[in-house]
């Protein structure tokens, strides 16, 4: 524990260079030392693409995220209430757009498929000029428009993506990520369970068939086994699937006694439907109650999934009822934008564009190799998750993480998850080259010149 604090010490420090005053600011970071760079704003207006899942599977996610950006543009501009400008411990945002120039913004829908999604952000950055890509609520759609990016020159500040390869084997130095990751879930994750559910159980994993599916099932496995769980079954089911039953009926006749649900979305929701259908919940095998864990959890597919997630256990990015400053924030100005809370989609997307005009501004260009230095390293807080580090080494943000499970007893159809524990930081951090995250090179910043 000690090392993470000091390793974060560390980087902190190194983020903090180009805020001090008098000290030489590193080369990306003087304006009079850019070159040219892609898309570079020679108006009065500057202008980001919002690359979301509109149709498919994730919809509902990438309405949510769409709100999000939509708000974030409101008030980068001077519009609305300033939301979470007013908690951000940054204070480079003014409300006059980025630099100066009034933000605008394209949207294109990945269809949460990766080739539909790489063709969107492609138009946007080539036809629409943008600078700057964001969005997706798929691990796939998520590595996909990063490698774009890095290729195309511009940065990508990635929205819902949880597999660990977004920040592991297929990192770009163009890219960076808010939200947390598989590993992060399982290790947040299997203490909560254990004490739940003890250290004798077998487990059969339904997984989604695409790197999020394979890199939560491996992170969730890897850290239930290590307290004495064991791994029934692991079987891969089509992202494109919505009846779940024929996956459904071989758990019972596995020996298992807890499934995990490695689907998220739509997915999640069916798939729980299915197993509850099939009686899952009510059954005892090897002398204990059937159980179900859905490793990443949202209030969307909570909603969709309704009673069925009463006592189910998960983990999530953030929740409207955390009582922080910046997160009561960001639920009154979507709240009153919107009339309902929003969801973690909602959140990170909205978080992520903050944080690039924030580093832009910090920066004091657009160049894309000046908001990277900004950001690595770069630490704060006010935006609704606590004290946050966007790592140098890898580009991931590291924070508590939520374990919260379905509420016994809602009282709205917006209050259907409730916190169970708030996982510290060090618990959840791990080196960057951990076997989990192996392989992956961050390379060199693109410019797009």
């Amino acid at each position: 524990m000690s090392n993470t604090k000091l390793t974060r010490r560390g980087l902190i420090k190194t983020g903090a260079v180009a805020g001090a005053a008098g000290l030489a600011l590193p080369t990306y970071l003087r304006a009079d030392g850019h070159a040219g760079f892609l898309n570079a704003p020679t108006g009065d207006t500057v202008t980001l693409g919002f690359n979301v899942p509109q149709s498919g599977p994730y919809a509902d996610e990438g309405a949510d995220e769409l709100r999000a950006y939509e708000l974030a543009v409101e008030h980068l501009n001077g519009e609305g209430d300033g939301g979470l400008m007013n908690t951000f411990t940054s204070k480079a945002l003014q409300g006059n757009g980025i630099l100066g120039k009034k933000v605008e913004y394209v949207t294109g829908d990945t269809q949460t498929k990766s080739d539909a999604a790489r063709a969107s952000a492609k138009s946007m950055i080539e036809k629409d000029g943008a600078i700057m890509i964001t969005g997706g609520s798929s691990s796939g759609v998520a590595v996909a428009v990063q490698a774009l990016c890095q290729e195309a020159g511009v940065i990508f500040m990635a929205g819902l993506t949880h597999s660990n390869d977004t920040t592991g084997k297929d990192r770009r130095a163009n890219g960076f990520r808010h939200f947390f990751n598989s590993y992060m879930s399982g290790a947040a994750l299997a203490p909560v369970l254990q004490n739940a559910y003890g250290s004798d159980r077998k487990a059969y994993h339904l997984t989604a068939d695409y790197n999020w599916g394979y890199t939560t099932e491996e992170a969730v496995r890897t850290s239930t086994e290590a307290m004495g769980w064991e791994t029934v079954n692991t079987v891969l089911t089509p992202l494109t699937q919505t009846d779940f039953s024929s996956y459904i009926a071989p758990v019972l006749q596995s020996g298992a006694d807890v499934l995990v649900l490695n689907h998220y979305g739509g997915n999640m929701v069916n798939s729980l439907t299915n197993a509850v259908q099939f009686g899952l919940r009510d059954k005892q095998v090897n002398g204990k109650n059937f159980e179900i864990v859905v490793p990443l959890y949202s209030r969307l597919m909570a909603k969709g999934a309704g009673a069925n997630v009463k006592g189910i256990f998960g983990s999530t990015n953030w929740h409207w009822s955390l009582q922080d400053e910046g997160s009561k924030a960001f639920v009154q100005s979507f709240g009153t934008k919107y009339g309902f809370p929003p969801s973690q989609a909602a959140h990170t997307c909205y978080v992520q564009a903050l944080l690039y005009a924030d580093a832009v501004e910090r920066a004091g260009s657009f160049n894309p190799c000046a908001v990277v230095e900004a950001l690595e390293g770069f630490e704060f807080d006010g935006m609704g998750n606590g004290p946050t580090l966007y790592r140098a080494e890898d580009h991931q943000c590291f924070k508590d993480v939520l374990v919260v499970k379905g509420k016994e007893n809602p009282t709205s159809e917006f209050d259907l998850l409730e916190i169970v524990e708030v996982t510290p930081v060090e618990q959840v951090t791990y080196a960057p080259d951990h076997p989990q995250f192996a392989g992956g090179s961050l390379g060199t910043c693109n410019p797009g010149a």
